[in-house]
């Protein structure tokens, strides 16, 4: 095979790999330093199904070879897994909990969060960043949003939860400073939930 029919055959990655990144980058910045609110995230316009193109975006501007990956049962399939080792070169581990970022297609079939890198006393920050998959963010919504980063409440909606996954939520909490955090990735939109967050309904 020659070179130029490698290259068009191998999985496609930003357009503009820095610069992309650096903008994705700071729309995570941007979403974990203010929870609630809904950043843009358009980096790619598709991405191999599964995966959401802001998912796909967040992994591609975030994950090498020094980032082990878990991928849920919907996102382990070959497209996916052909995209991540080539652009990215990320170990993809095979239990959560040795996992430093995941990505979640599956929400009503993902495990508890428990089950994620919790990191520990020590190293708090050795925990796993859940890229969470949901069918849709909006800004005015039922759950209420409080603390750092967040003026008395923020609103928010997500659509495609499911119901158990704020009973775990509130249990992840109560490990501070040890916990998971959560990258909510709506088609191309993202919303952060940091463990610093409680969620009133």
């Amino acid at each position: 095979m020659n070179a130029g029919l490698a290259a068009a055959t191998m999985p496609g990655g930003l357009a503009d790999p820095v610069h992309d990144a650096q903008r994705v980058f700071r729309h995570l910045l941007a979403a974990f330093a203010y929870p609630g609110r809904i950043e843009p995230l358009s980096a790619l316009d598709a991405a191999p199904v599964p995966l959401a193109p802001s998912a796909a975006a967040i992994c591609l501007a975030l994950l090498d070879h020094d980032t082990p990956l878990w991928l849920d049962r919907a996102a382990d399939v070959p497209a996916v897994r052909d995209l991540l080792r080539f652009q990215c070169g990320c170990p993809k581990v095979a239990r959560a909990a040795d996992s430093r970022f995941a990505v979640v297609a599956d929400a009503a079939g993902m495990p508890p969060l428990a089950d994620f890198a919790l990191g520990d006393a020590a190293y708090p920050e050795r925990s796993t960043t859940v890229i969470l998959q949901v069918a849709a963010l909006r800004a005015a919504g039922p759950l209420r949003l409080r603390g750092p980063g967040i003026k008395d409440r923020t609103a928010l909606g997500i659509d495609g939860l499911p119901a158990r996954f704020w009973t775990e939520w509130a249990a992840n909490g109560e490990l501070f400073p040890r916990g998971v955090d959560v990258v909510l990735a709506a088609p191309r939109e993202i919303a952060a939930l940091p463990r610093t967050v409680t969620v009133e309904f």
